[in-house]
C-alpha cells in the first residue's frame, strides 16, 4: 500500500502541490456526493419525455459524467468534475421539447453543434480570449455569484427554500401543529441545519475532510430520525422505507443501447415533422435561436464555474487564472460532443466542483477518484437513490459560505465596480444561471463606463460580449 501511495504521490505530484492520497481522495468522495444527485434528477427530467426511461438516462448521465470528469484530469490536471449541467438540461427538455416541439433526437443535434463550435473555439484560442475579456471586477464578484447559487441549489434539494406562488420562493414550513405528514416534512429541514453546523464545527477545529464527514453524518442523522420516527407510528415515514425498491441495475443498460445511444446519428437530423408543423422560416428562427442560447449559456457557465472552483480552492496560478484554462474547455468541449452522443444535454463542470477543492483536492486524482465513483454508481443506482438531498445540501449550503469571501476583493465604494459586481452576484441564484449573472455584469459594467466618459477603457472583446448578450437576452429568453 505504502509503494502504491508513493507512485501515486510521484505520479500526481502530490506532495509538491501540498496535497497527499488521503485528502485527494475525501475531495473526490465530497465532490461525488455533492454532485451524485445530478444521476437521479437527469435520469427523472428526461424521463418526462415518454421516449427514453429513467433507467437509460441514469447510464447516460454517469456515463457522461465518468467521460467529462476523466478528460478535465487528463487532459488539464484538475480536481474538478464533469456531467450534465443542471438548467440546460431543463432547457433541452422543457423548452426545446416541451415548448418548440423539436423531437429528444432533433434537440440532440443542437448538443452536437454545440460541442463541436467549442473544440473549434478552443482550439483556435478564442474561447480563452473571451475569458480574458470580462473585466477583472466582475471575475472576483463570478465565484461569490456561483457561491449564492449553489448554497440556492442546496437549501432548494433540502426543502428549506420552496416555491411559493405570491412571493415566489419561502422557507419550508416547520411547524409541528400541522398534520401528521409535517413532521416527515420537517426532518429535512433539521438535517441541513444540524449539518451546516456540524461542517463549520469540524472545519474551525481543523479536521480533514470536513465537509464529507458533514454528509456522512448528515445522512446517517436522516435515517435515524426517521427509523425512530417510522418506530413510533409515523405513517409518512413508515411509507418512505416501505418504499425504497432494488431494482436489477442491468435493466438500465439495455434500456440505454434501445432508447438514447447514437440517436442523435439514427433520428437526430429528420427535422421533417417539426419543419411541416411549423414552417421553414420558423424552423430555421428555431435553429439561429435555440443555438445562440445553447452556446452562450454553456460557454459562460463553464468559464465561471472553473474560475470559481480554482478560486476557491487557491488553485488560480500566479497571474490569477486557471491553470490549463484552455485544455480544461477542451475537456469540456469534447465532453459535450460526446454526451450529445450518448444521448444528454449539454455536459459542463460542475459547479459542486467547489465542495472538492474546498476540501484540499488539488489535482487530477481528485478526478479520478470521481469519475471511478460514478463507474461504481452505474452498477449501485437503487443506493445511490439512497443518499438524501438534505445530506448533500449541507456540502453545497457550506461550500456557498466559502466562496462568499471573495468578496471582500471588491471596492463596494465605487459605484462603477459595485453595481456590476452587485448585479453579477445577485442574478446569478435569483435568475438559476451563472451566465446570465455575468450577462446583467457586463452590460452594467459597459454602460457605465459609456455614461462616464470611460468608454475608451472598454475592450473591443468586451463590447462584442456585451452585445452578444443583449442579442441573446432580446431575441432567445
Amino acid at each position: 500500500m505504502a509503494s502504491f501511495n508513493a507512485f501515486l504521490d510521484k505520479k500526481f505530484e502530490l506532495s509538491k502541490k501540498g496535497t497527499n492520497v488521503k485528502t485527494e481522495v475525501i475531495a473526490g468522495l465530497t465532490t461525488f456526493m455533492a454532485m451524485v444527485y445530478i444521476l437521479m434528477v437527469n435520469a427523472d427530467m428526461f424521463a418526462n419525455l415518454g421516449v427514453v426511461s429513467y433507467g437509460a438516462m441514469y447510464i447516460v448521465t454517469a456515463l457522461s459524467a465518468i467521460v467529462g470528469t476523466v478528460l478535465i484530469g487528463l487532459l488539464a490536471g484538475l480536481p474538478l468534475a464533469q456531467a450534465p449541467g443542471m438548467g440546460l438540461n431543463a432547457f433541452f427538455v422543457f423548452t426545446m421539447c416541451f415548448g418548440f416541439g423539436f423531437s429528444y433526437a432533433n434537440t440532440l443535434v443542437f448538443i452536437l453543434v454545440d460541442g463541436i463550435v467549442f473544440v473549434l473555439l478552443t482550439a483556435t484560442g478564442l474561447r480563452k480570449k473571451i475569458f480574458e475579456a470580462i473585466p477583472a471586477d466582475i471575475k472576483k464578484a463570478i465565484p461569490a455569484g456561483i457561491g449564492l447559487f449553489i448554497a440556492f441549489i442546496g437549501a432548494q434539494n433540502a426543502g428549506l427554500v420552496i416555491a411559493d406562488p405570491s412571493t415566489g420562493v419561502t422557507m419550508g414550513s416547520m411547524n409541528l401543529l400541522s398534520d401528521t405528514r409535517a413532521w416527515f416534512d420537517i426532518i429535512p429541514l433539521i438535517v441541513v441545519v444540524v449539518g451546516v453546523i456540524a461542517i463549520a464545527a469540524l472545519s474551525k477545529k481543523g479536521v480533514k475532510g470536513a465537509i464529507l464527514w458533514g454528509i456522512l453524518f448528515s445522512a446517517a442523522l436522516y435515517y435515524a430520525i426517521m427509523g425512530v420516527s417510522a418506530a413510533c407510528g409515523n405513517e409518512a415515514c413508515t411509507a418512505y422505507f416501505k418504499a425504497i425498491t432494488f431494482d436489477n441495475p442491468i435493466n438500465a443498460f439495455k434500456d440505454f443501447g434501445e432508447m438514447s445511444f447514437a440517436k442523435v446519428f439514427t433520428d437526430g437530423f429528420d427535422f421533417s415533422d417539426y419543419i411541416d408543423a411549423n414552417g421553414m422560416l420558423d424552423f430555421i428562427l428555431a435553429i439561429v435561436t435555440a443555438s445562440l442560447a445553447f452556446c452562450l449559456v454553456d460557454m459562460f457557465d463553464t468559464l465561471g464555474t472553473l474560475y470559481g472552483a480554482c478560486k476557491s480552492g487557491n488553485l488560480l496560478d500566479e497571474k490569477g487564472e486557471v491553470p490549463n484554462l484552455n485544455k480544461a474547455m477542451m475537456a469540456d468541449a469534447i465532453a459535450t460532443c460526446t454526451g450529445a452522443v450518448l444521448g444528454t444535454s449539454t455536459v459542463t463542470t460542475f459547479v459542486e466542483s467547489s465542495a472538492g477543492t474546498a476540501a484540499g483536492g488539488k489535482t487530477a486524482l481528485t478526478s479520478y477518484v470521481v469519475a471511478i465513483l460514478f463507474a461504481a454508481a452505474m452498477f449501485l443506482s437503487p443506493i445511490a437513490q439512497l443518499i438524501p438531498s438534505c445530506a448533500t445540501a449541507t456540502a453545497l449550503i457550506y461550500v456557498g459560505i466559502l466562496m462568499m469571501v471573495n468578496v471582500r476583493d471588491i471596492e463596494w465604494t465605487d459605484p462603477a465596480i459595485a453595481l456590476p459586481a452587485f448585479l453579477t452576484i445577485a442574478m446569478m441564484p435569483f435568475t438559476y444561471n451563472i451566465s446570465f449573472g455575468i450577462g446583467f455584469g457586463l452590460i452594467s459594467h459597459v454602460l457605465i463606463r459609456v455614461c462616464t466618459g470611460k468608454a475608451k477603457e472598454v475592450s473591443v472583446a468586451t463590447y462584442v460580449l456585451t452585445v452578444i448578450f443583449l442579442l441573446m437576452f432580446l431575441f432567445t429568453h
